[in-house]
């Protein structure tokens, strides 16, 4: 079959930013919050949920909850994932949402570590499914020129939730308010409430017409682009041309088989610097966050309802990170922007686990350490997703993204929570700052092999950044 040729992706790159794109973003992006939100709920009533009156958990099992939303995430993004290349961005963005939404609120209801294990799965599921259907929808929507900042802010969004979910469990867990046999239950309640009013606004959100274009539905994909295009010219006036060029359609989704090559031969060092990314922001995050209520009370006697005090300095560094470095991943570049970010990563976190070790710091001071480190580990790991959806070819997108995160989410991810927990429980600061040790190189590592085989996708479209027929 000969392919139709389309300008509908340069058309997509040439628009000016638009109520259209904010809508797009604030839709799409949340998906990063309700991690954020689900993510520090866990970490800031992780002491809570020891307590007799309770769930009575162990320090182990406290960790092994996180672990599981993780599992659950690696398996709703591989599911998920091709699903969305197969069936569309927009079908399966709202079903994902359903699952987290659904998953959330049993939670609330948890009995036990069984029940709560099993409810945090199926809650990662949802979230892994959303990874994988929003990233490819958001770079599939968003105009070159500006597609790295943008992405790196929706990513950095995550802590957005973060300081939501630790004002939440501030508040629900102060005795004079629900206090902490209730409030823990009412702040899972209120993420799937969040959820019930995103679902309201996903509803507006198009297709990916560059989706549509790859499955032959070249009319849709038209009136969909036409309509995006009157919205921005209301606001903005007549629109410039289109850049020349034009990039074939109808190729559809590829085969497994084709997949692997792409990703095994072709794009080989594409894949192992993605990999690597991934990996090592996984562990990072998963292993200080997951277990940082449980550092602040075991080390430093931080009474359970005032953790998420900690958390807020925490979550500004993370948030202002992707927001004032993301401009230069647009200008400067990717490869030595993502480089950067990792390797001053490695060395924050080496340094402050030798502080922590020598017992120099505070919980005060520690959160301050935590808020520098993560000013620019937030942007490296942002910029791994970002990476990750656009240097592969577009009609298996989703596919890779899902590949890669349920590979780096699936060992740096699933074990450091464990691994942090059973650190912690040992009450041996030095062992604790071993796996900060272990973090650090794999971020060193990381930035190592962005500044060798990174990929310059600043202000370039997607189809001209990987081809499945190169």
């Amino acid at each position: 079959m000969t392919l139709a040729a389309s300008d509908i992706p340069a058309r997509l790159d040439r628009l000016p930013w638009s109520r259209w794109h904010w809508r797009v973003v604030i839709a799409l992006g949340v998906a990063w919050v309700l991690d954020g939100l689900e993510v520090t709920l866990i970490g800031s009533i992780g002491s809570v949920l020891e307590r007799a009156d309770t769930l009575a958990l162990t320090a182990t099992q406290v960790g092994w909850t996180g672990s599981l939303y993780i599992a659950g995430a690696v398996l709703g993004a591989l599911i998920f994932g091709r699903l969305t290349d197969k069936l569309g961005r927009k079908k399966l963005f709202m079903v994902t949402l359903a699952v987290y939404m659904l998953a959330t609120l049993a939670t609330a209801f948890s009995t036990g570590f069984v029940s709560l294990s099993i409810c945090r799965f199926l809650t990662g599921v949802g979230i892994g499914g959303e990874y994988a259907a929003i990233n490819s929808a958001i770079d599939e929507l968003i105009p070159a020129r500006v597609r790295g900042r943008v992405n790196l802010v929706i990513n950095g969004s995550f802590w957005i939730g973060a300081a939501l979910g630790a004002g939440l469990s501030l508040v629900l867990l102060d005795a004079r308010v629900l206090g902490p046999v209730i409030g823990w239950r009412a702040c899972f309640i209120f993420g799937a409430v969040m959820a019930v009013a995103i679902v309201l606004v996903r509803r507006h959100v198009p297709e990916s017409p560059r989706w549509l274009l790859m499955h032959r539905k070249v009319e849709q994909a038209n009136r969909i682009i036409a309509q995006i295009e009157t919205e921005v010219r209301q606001q903005h006036g007549e629109l410039a041309a289109a850049a020349a060029g034009m990039h074939a359609s109808g190729k559809g989704t590829p085969a497994l088989r084709q997949v692997a090559v792409v990703l095994l031969q072709r794009y080989r060092m594409r894949s192992l610097l993605v990999l690597t990314m991934m990996v090592a922001q996984a562990f990072v995050y998963n292993a200080i966050f997951f277990t940082y209520a449980l550092v602040l009370t075991r080390f430093y006697q931080v009474a359970d309802n005032r953790v998420a005090l900690y958390i807020f300095p925490f979550a500004l560094g993370n948030v202002l990170g992707p927001a004032l470095l993301g401009p230069l991943f647009d200008s400067l570049g990717r490869r030595r922007m993502i480089s950067l970010t990792y390797i001053l990563t490695g060395i924050g976190l080496a340094l402050t686990g030798w502080a922590f070790m020598a017992g120099w710091l505070t919980a005060f001071s520690l959160a301050l350490c935590w808020t520098a480190v993560f000013f620019f580990a937030s942007t490296a790991a942002s910029s791994a997703y970002l990476t990750v959806s656009e240097v592969f070819p577009l009609e298996m997108r989703a596919l890779a993204i899902s590949i890669f995160y349920a590979i780096g989410t699936g060992t740096g991810g699933f074990i450091a929570p464990v691994l942090f927990g059973w650190l912690i429980e040992s009450g041996s600061r030095g062992a604790v700052a071993v796996g900060y040790g272990v973090g650090a190189g794999l971020a060193v590592l990381a930035g190592g092999l962005a500044l060798r085989f990174g990929v310059n996708a600043e202000r370039q479209a997607l189809e001209d950044v990987a081809d499945l027929s190169a």
